[in-house]
């Protein structure tokens, strides 16, 4: 990688907005593309996103715009942060201003809805087997990412050489990095422990307290474990 690194982020929501400023929080030159060229506006006026971070600023290395196709051919790597349904889509979009160079990481968790396929599926099928390709996925949620409190990601790609760069991207003082070659693995874990998370939610929202909290956890922890193996 360049002394001077750099790395666009497709999708200004939340999480796209979090990673955007961890990366740049650790000196990475990050652009942020967002689809609304009023909220970008207001994004570069007021340097928050407002709508989902307001209490998280952006650092002096973010910069955000709505020009899709000069944020992806200005850019050798591109961080899609879309949701799980609008993914084969936005990869169309950027596949005309792609370039041999061009590396694909994605934040997006979850399978397509209509086919039922992995993401990393549908990168092979629309941009090819031979593009760079990596995910990151973890627990962790963007408004603590945001703020700079302490998150665990793991980073998979089946192309091992690609995997340290994804790291020096995101590694910091408050993010810890680990790797996996197991790209099924890290995007099936991504995806189910949703459901557990949400299953929480509902027994905190009832007031089950924190036994019912742990004992949903344990449960939820071994049946993911028995759905990996």
């Amino acid at each position: 990688m360049s002394a001077e690194q750099k790395i666009a982020v497709i999708g200004a929501g939340a999480w796209g907005t979090a990673l955007a400023i961890q990366l740049a929080r650790n000196g990475n030159k990050t652009q942020l593309w967002g689809r609304d060229p009023n909220q970008i506006e207001h994004m570069a006026s007021t340097r928050h996103n407002s709508r989902y971070l307001p209490d998280a600023p952006f650092p002096e290395e973010l910069d955000v715009t709505s020009d899709l196709a000069t944020v992806v051919t200005q850019h050798r790597d591109l961080l899609l942060v879309v949701p799980s349904h609008t993914f084969r889509s936005v990869l169309g979009q950027i596949r005309p201003h792609l370039s041999q160079e061009s590396r694909i990481i994605w934040a997006t968790k979850g399978l397509e809805v209509e086919s039922g396929q992995f993401l990393h599926q549908v990168v092979a099928e629309e941009l090819g087997e031979d593009i760079p390709a990596a995910l990151v996925s973890g627990p962790s949620f963007a408004t603590e990412l945001g703020k700079g409190l302490p998150t665990a990601m793991t980073a998979a790609s089946h192309q091992s050489d690609f995997l340290p760069d994804v790291v020096r991207y995101f590694h910091g003082k408050n993010l810890r990095m680990y790797t996996s070659e197991d790209v099924v693995g890290v995007e099936l874990g991504g995806a189910v422990k949703n459901v557990l998370a949400i299953a929480a939610g509902i027994s905190d929202g009832l007031g089950f307290g924190a036994n019912a909290r742990a004992a949903l956890i344990t449960r939820g922890l071994a049946e993911l474990m028995r759905l990996g193996v």
